[in-house]
């Protein structure tokens, strides 16, 4: 085509293989993950649990609940799954890897002690410094009596964290005394995040920018994925709430080839073999959200799966048949394979409900979603949908990821926003500012 853009990324090859791949969750990260996988000449078939209106052609959906680990368990027996890839981090966190592994099934994702770098920052943070990692100074509290006190002796800003899983919104930049005070009232004794807010992280905060860069690991070997920054904030010009993620990008021009093997050599080296030390080798995909800062990139923090929505910016770009990867961080043979990347430039805006982070409403027909996909290098994916009657409706907070693939930033940001203007649903709400310095 005349533009010059690669489109393997929206078509899916000739089949010949004969595996079966069960993919666990429902948002658009495993939306992204299925299409994926379903390039891939060694799938047969896909199972998508519990799936999304989205995923339903391109995997048969399952009804079952993430966390019903036993229930997935006895599904991917009975089915004789050959490969199964965990998009959340709630199974991780509850030893769905450890469970399948016990039976003989092979699972891409780490187990449950090594998922603790995302269940737990405090144990995160441990290991951290445990392995020299450049990371912010910190301090965890247990008590609400005893953090009050630290952060009215502390110079602000400060980063408070709760230390358990809060989808990506028990994390404040706390600028005055006040508002990290009514912070930690909500966590600590309002327990807004549950059991997660029993225990606390409060840090200094850095300065720079963000960047995300995710590898694969077999417990030994590791091979460096496409980076992508994300948008964490509800409003343009980063106001407003943190979030699950508005929006995403791929590539990003710090990440030069010797920051990536800067990280590579100070972040992921350590980590992946101080965790083997530990008797916790770690399998499966690593996330390091990064700040680059006049010293350097320090960690900010780990996640034990892919990211949403940088995956929705990320596979795009992989030229490589992703399943083979898959299969040797399961198998211990990362060491014979590697990534080949698109050029290209991938953007993803998410699509709202209004209220989001907080207060929503469902249930919302989303309307223009045939003409969207047909725009060329677009693809949507499903977040927080269902389908009833025939039509498509709103059914979460981050409701839709708008993706697509340019040959440039300008043309990807283009295309993305165009696309948008064809999507309607009553309180739509998205970041106008993706991409953009």
């Amino acid at each position: 085509m005349s533009d010059g853009l690669d489109r393997k990324w929206l078509f899916k090859p000739e089949t010949g293989g004969g595996m079966k791949v069960l993919v666990i969750g429902s948002g658009g990260r495993e939306h992204a993950l299925t299409l994926k996988i379903s390039k891939s000449p060694l799938v047969k078939k896909i199972y998508c649990a519990p799936g999304n209106p989205g995923i339903s052609s391109l995997a048969q959906r399952v009804d079952i609940p993430i966390e019903n680990i036993s229930g997935l368990l006895d599904f991917a027996k009975k089915e004789k799954i050959d490969l199964t890839v965990v998009g959340p981090e709630l199974p991780l966190s509850l030893g769905i890897v450890d469970q399948f592994e016990a039976e003989g099934l092979k699972i891409f994702g780490p187990s449950k002690k090594a998922a603790q770098l995302e269940s737990s920052k405090i144990f995160s943070k441990f290991m951290m410094k445990k392995f020299g990692i450049p990371t912010a100074r910190s301090e965890s509290f247990s008590d609400f009596a005893s953090a009050k006190k630290y952060i009215q002796n502390s110079h602000l800003p400060r980063v408070i964290k709760a230390d358990g899983l809060a989808a990506g919104k028990g994390v404040l930049v706390a600028k005055t005394c006040d508002e990290a005070l009514l912070f930690l009232q909500k966590i600590m004794v309002d327990k807004i995040f549950g059991v997660s807010g029993e225990n606390i992280l409060i840090e200094e905060c850095l300065e720079g920018r963000e960047i995300s860069i995710l590898a694969l690991s077999d417990g030994e070997n590791i091979v460096l994925l496409p980076e992508a920054r994300d948008y964490k904030r509800a409003l343009d010009h980063d106001q407003g709430l943190n979030t699950g993620g508005m929006g995403a990008y791929s590539p990003v021009s710090e990440a030069t080839e010797e920051l990536r093997q800067c990280v590579l050599k100070d972040v992921f080296h350590p980590m992946i073999r101080g965790m083997k030390k530990e008797g916790i080798p770690y399998r499966g995909v690593l996330y390091a959200g990064l700040m680059l800062t006049s010293q350097g990139p320090k960690v900010l923090e780990f996640n034990v799966r892919f990211g949403d929505p940088e995956t929705q910016v990320i596979l795009p770009r992989i030229k490589s048949d992703i399943v083979p990867l898959f299969l040797a961080s399961c198998n211990g043979t990362l060491d014979k394979e590697s990534v080949q990347i698109h050029k290209e430039t991938a953007i993803c805006v998410v699509l709202t409900s209004g209220g989001y982070p907080g207060a929503y409403q469902n249930g919302f027909e989303i309307l223009g979603l045939d003409q969207a996909s047909k725009m060329e290098n677009i693809m949507l994916f499903h977040a927080g949908t269902s389908s009833k009657d025939g039509k498509i409706l709103t059914h979460g907070g981050r409701v839709l990821g708008v993706t697509s693939l340019g040959k440039d930033m300008k043309q990807a940001q283009t295309l993305a926003y165009d696309t948008i203007t064809k999507i309607h649903f009553e309180r739509m709400h998205y970041r106008r500012d993706i991409g953009m310095k």
